[in-house]
């Protein structure tokens, strides 16, 4: 019972894996992008024991939960409940915050109604969710919604020239012809040439019924004006269509602090309770660096059974280098990174043991300063009887390890096997991949003196002090400094307004199980021209999404049913076999190949079928060369890791081969193994060599090695950074005391 015991591991890329995983242990599972790690870790491990925990609730529980289909596994012995820490987003809405998730909201709301003066109301009424509590005119949220008309109404336009500018209200649009059918306007008079009675009419009237309504008018319809619509459908209601056209929603729609409340979210009475001269709202929007200090000048003996626990809770969270936030921060704005140390947290201050954790790149934003904080954490989790599974690059995670599994020795289809097991003194020995990259010598670029610079002057947002900074042209310059020390505020607000500026960041591509590599890059069109022309069949016939779908499954390759209470039921289509292609289709070859034979080669192996199509090798090349060579052609987008998303953004513009453009990179290297960060290094200095500027923001020690140009910012997170600690040649960062980047890089480079 000491080891889980996998038998016969085929999901995905696995090559039919037996492995032991020591339990009580922390083992980190390594290798390249692509190798296997997560089939392995996440789509096995952690899927069969999700879905076997699931079996033991009720048919109606089970229906509540995340289904999990059985993974591609013989056997799997000895495994216990598992706990997955991602690092997806926490999510939630603007009354999400970091304090409601974390917990710690509520022993603030109990401090402040045992010690704070006067006594106003028990704890739960100290919260902007509390009807009683919150402020009314922005009904908890501290802020209040507007709409721009100016922004909604395009003047110059009539009703039928689409002048209410927003989808869904045009006149061919059903929401449209609720005004173009009214017969209370003139569909073809400009809005500016409108009598003030007019424009009343269409933008505020309460919904009524029509008198004397015309033909083409909905029986049952009431007519509103569209500022009443609009409010009711994109504001009030926060559904479907509002994510669906939220960046309309964005354009139109104007956030302005509350009046009354000053974005504090609750009513006077509660704020007019203080301790130390303080309401609970500005308790929690300060840094939570500075809410310790506040804590510690309090000096009440009744409530020292309450600060204690919170301050370690506030301690916990400034160990793991999230200092620099707040307790009023909305979930929604934090990044992956930090919503995973933030679970972290939460799992740390469990009771619960026996149970294996398993956690996904921990080191994703975090600057090696910060990674010695997170491995105490880990270690903690792991010292209170529990395994802890790990999917890591980062060397001083995998250092920390008491067992290590390295799967490669490739990706993708070369990947899949157990490549090495044991301490990371014997992986050192090794010959893998990883075992290399740990053992490999780095020293600092040649430097070479800019020829000229972008200025950014006076920059003071968030944290930043101040700061003016020059960033050499034509070069690669990262930016460094720990989690929260203004790296990312200083670049983004700086170039927010420069002309031929390109952000390629980890947000995820809009794309569903129907979007695959090849729609993105768009060559699928010219694939299916190549098939056409070879088979005679309509260009149409090879989309799965059109007339060649498969007509049992429609071109989904799996069919779903549901069973009422039971959990949904999936298979592969048995006419297709998961093709999602017409039989007729599938049949239809070129050189051995059906379209769907084509969709399962890797880009690599594109690059050899297509060997003499230029349009599509030159963009299939391009992708290979960003590392995801071991991709599949037909690979939906929505299954893509954020690092993996940003290297096919990045290979677009490679295509173009654009010129004199800034680039701007937030941490490229995530989920990058050390041994393939060369793959990068090189494509940045070929956007440097056509001309482009190169603006890394970036923790990763292996790649300031290969900048130009070094930024520091610091020194500590939130408050206590935003200063410009060092920018300049990178061997001049070396000498700088102050700074966490200059004493990491040292060692690295030793």
């Amino acid at each position: 019972m000491n080891n889980i015991i996998i038998k016969g591991a085929k999901q995905n890329n696995l090559k039919n894996i037996d492995i032991e995983i020591p339990k009580n242990k922390l083992t980190v599972f390594t290798g390249r992008s692509g190798s296997g790690k997560s089939s392995l870790v996440f789509s096995t491990i952690a899927a069969e024991s999700e879905r076997l925990l699931n079996e033991t609730y009720s048919s109606y529980i089970q229906y509540q939960l995340t289904q999990y289909a059985k993974p591609e596994v013989d056997k799997i012995e000895n495994l216990p409940v598992s706990m997955v820490i991602s690092q997806k987003r926490l999510g939630g809405n603007s009354r999400s915050t970091v304090g409601t998730i974390s917990d710690i909201y509520s022993a603030v709301r109990l401090l402040w109604s045992r010690v704070g003066q006067p006594f106003v109301a028990y704890s739960n009424e100290f919260s902007f969710n509390n009807p009683t509590a919150m402020c009314q005119t922005c009904q908890g949220l501290g802020y209040v919604e507007d709409i721009d008309i100016d922004e909604l109404l395009d003047y110059d336009k009539s009703l039928n020239e689409n002048a209410i500018n927003f989808p869904t209200f045009g006149p061919n649009h059903w929401r449209g012809k609720r005004y173009t059918f009214s017969g209370l306007f003139d569909n073809d008079k400009k809005l500016k040439d409108y009598t003030a009675e007019e424009m009343d009419t269409l933008l505020y009237t309460a919904p009524k019924k029509l008198k004397d309504a015309p033909e083409k008018w909905p029986k049952t319809a009431k007519f509103e004006g569209v500022i009443h619509r609009f409010r009711r459908n994109f504001l009030i209601n926060d559904g479907f269509e509002k994510k669906r056209w939220i960046n309309d929603v964005n354009r139109v729609v104007t956030e302005q602090t509350c009046p009354d409340c000053h974005g504090k979210r609750l009513n006077a009475r509660i704020l007019s309770c203080k301790i130390n001269h303080l309401d609970i709202a500005d308790f929690t929007n300060m840094t939570i660096c500075e809410e310790i200090d506040f804590l510690d000048q309090i000096n009440d003996d009744k409530a020292a059974y309450i600060i204690r626990p919170l301050r370690e809770q506030l301690q916990s969270l400034v160990d793991i280098g999230l200092g620099y936030l707040t307790l009023s921060r909305e979930t929604p704005t934090l990044s992956g990174g930090e919503s995973q140390r933030i679970k972290l947290i939460r799992h740390l201050n469990s009771p619960l043991t026996d149970l294996v954790y398993i956690i996904d790149e921990p080191s994703v934003g975090l600057h090696p300063e910060d990674i010695k904080n997170i491995n105490s954490i880990i270690r903690s989790i792991r010292d209170k009887g529990n395994t802890v599974l790990v999917v890591e690059h980062d060397p001083d995670i995998i250092k920390t390890a008491d067992h290590i599994v390295d799967i490669g020795p490739g990706a993708g289809k070369h990947g899949g096997t157990i490549t090495f097991e044991g301490t990371y003194q014997e992986l050192l020995k090794s010959d893998t991949a990883t075992g290399h990259a740990l053992k490999q010598q780095h020293q600092l670029k040649e430097p070479k003196t800019p020829a000229a610079f972008i200025h950014l002057n006076n920059i003071s947002k968030n944290n930043l002090k101040n700061i003016s900074v020059d960033i050499p042209k034509r070069a690669i310059t990262t930016v460094t400094g720990v989690a929260g020390s203004g790296k990312s505020t200083l670049i983004k607000t700086g170039f927010r307004h420069q002309d031929k500026t390109i952000t390629i960041d980890q947000k995820a591509v809009h794309a569903s199980n129907r979007s695959n590599l090849l729609t993105y890059t768009d060559i699928f069109d010219d694939v299916r021209a190549f098939f056409s022309k070879e088979t005679g069949l309509k260009k149409s016939l090879f989309s799965y999404n059109s007339e060649g779908a498969c007509p049992n499954c429609n071109g989904k390759g799996v069919l779903k049913t549901e069973l009422a209470f039971m959990a949904d039921f999936s298979q592969i289509c048995e006419v297709c076999n998961g093709t999602r292609y017409k039989p007729e289709v599938l049949a239809a070859t070129v050189d051995g190949y059906s379209i769907a034979d084509v969709l399962k080669l890797t880009v690599d192996e594109g690059i050899d079928y297509f060997s003499d199509h230029d349009r599509i090798t030159e963009t299939l090349h391009s992708l290979q060369a960003t590392g995801l060579g071991y991709m599949t052609l037909g690979q939906s987008l929505d299954t893509l890791s954020g690092g993996e998303v940003q290297r096919v953004k990045l290979s677009k513009y490679l295509i173009e081969k654009v010129t004199d453009h800034i680039f701007i990179f937030d941490e490229p290297t995530t989920g990058l193994h050390e041994e393939d960060i060369h793959v990068l290094v090189t494509l940045f200095n070929q956007l440097v060599d056509q001309g482009n500027t190169v603006i890394l923001i970036e923790h990763n020690l292996t790649m300031m090695t290969a900048a130009d140009w070094i930024i520091d910012m610091g020194p500590e997170a939130g408050q206590h950074g935003g200063e410009l600690l060092y920018s300049g040649l990178p061997a001049g960062l070396l000498d700088v005391k102050d700074s966490y980047t200059a004493r990491h890089l040292k060692r690295y480079i030793k």
